[in-house]
């Protein structure tokens, strides 16, 4: 027993110099928290077809726990420990997507982000414990990091483009369609689909949500911009 237990401490002391390493060549600052795994469930007896079709999970693997996966929050950015891989998100730089992925256990939500190397980083609400604290606590990382340096680009007459919808100092649009900061009320995110409201009423688009690369910053961003419109009329 001693034998077991001191490997897997000296299997923890090793992932954790992985992950340290990790985050200092990302300089994502000081470690703030940490998510583990949530414990297994009892085995339980499952008829003979529920092993022939599993799912897929969104990063392609089995649909299955992932036991031993860790994520850990620093100052500027995250490091996803699952299986043999770590990965380094930047909160400055990275993308995240909201979706919805099969498991085994049924329909679950997820982040997707984009790691300093460009890889994909799914992040499924099973994965690690706590998963409200972390989910909120990633987007509103994200959008302190972001928001600021958008917000100065529009002001110098960039254009931003979120999936489907882009966005200009002075209007949101689609295409060629497009509404004035003024006449925005609200954006709404009901049953995976994003819809901006005019005057209460009128609905303007309806998009998904899962195909809008950063929507919490876009719904930052359309704070600001329709409280300084209306504010400006």
């Amino acid at each position: 027993m001693n034998g077991a237990a001191d490997g897997r401490e000296r299997a923890e002391e090793l992932l954790l110099a992985r992950i340290s390493a990790t985050a200092g060549r990302a300089r994502l600052g000081r470690r703030r928290v940490t998510y583990r795994a949530p414990p297994a469930e009892p085995w339980r007896r499952r008829p003979a077809t529920a092993w022939l079709r599993r799912p897929p999970r969104a990063d392609g693997g089995p649909a299955r726990s992932r036991p031993g996966a860790r994520l850990d929050l620093y100052e500027h950015g995250v490091t996803a420990a699952v299986g043999r891989r770590i990965h380094a998100v930047r909160f400055d730089t990275t993308v995240v997507r909201r979706c919805t992925v099969l498991t085994s256990r049924g329909v679950s939500g997820a982040l997707v982000l984009v790691d300093v190397h460009g890889e994909r980083v799914v992040l499924r609400r099973g994965d690690f414990a706590r998963p409200q604290e972390w989910w909120s606590a990633i987007c509103g990382a994200v959008v302190a990091a972001q928001t600021p340096r958008a917000l100065a680009a529009l002001r110098q007459g960039a254009r931003l483009d979120f999936g489907s919808l882009w966005v200009t100092a002075d209007a949101v649009g689609s295409g060629r369609t497009s509404l004035r900061w003024s006449e925005v009320r609200r954006i709404e995110v009901r049953n995976g689909f994003v819809a901006i409201r005019a005057d209460g009423r009128r609905l303007l688009w309806a998009t998904g949500a899962s195909g809008i690369p950063n929507l919490c910053v876009l719904r930052s961003l359309a704070e600001h911009l329709a409280r300084a419109g209306r504010d400006d009329d």
